[in-house]
């Protein structure tokens, strides 16, 4: 079962995600600040992220850049998600996608089997 990290800041839209990947066959993490993502992802690395642009205590750039830096976390895929037009800033930080907010939830499952091969 595909492991999918949620960092999102906001609990509605992370229990709303959460239940639409298990009922999809993920298995569901989540952090709610990006060091706790960072501590999680050391512990346990999933196979993806889908991580919130704007977390409260560091931007995802920020979270993506250390993420990439990471062995255990270098090649895993990232999906940032946000309603500013920040796309080229988390591509060239190294995220693998960008969605824009609001996004369809149940189009996900679909872009994380495409994104994991």
């Amino acid at each position: 079962m595909p492991t999918i990290m949620i960092v999102d800041d906001d609990r509605t839209t992370v229990k709303l995600l959460k239940t639409l990947l298990e009922m999809d066959g993920f298995e569901v993490l989540t952090a709610s600040r990006g060091q706790a993502a960072l501590e999680l992802a050391h512990e346990t690395p999933p196979d993806i992220f889908l991580v919130d642009f704007h977390l409260s205590d560091m931007e995802g750039v920020e979270l993506i850049t250390q993420l990439r830096v990471d062995p255990g976390c270098s090649r895993v895929p990232i999906v940032v998600a946000s309603g500013l037009n920040v796309e080229d800033q988390v591509l060239k930080a190294g995220a693998n996608k960008f969605l824009v907010k609001p996004f369809e939830p149940g189009k996900l499952a679909d872009l994380f089997h495409s994104l994991m091969g």
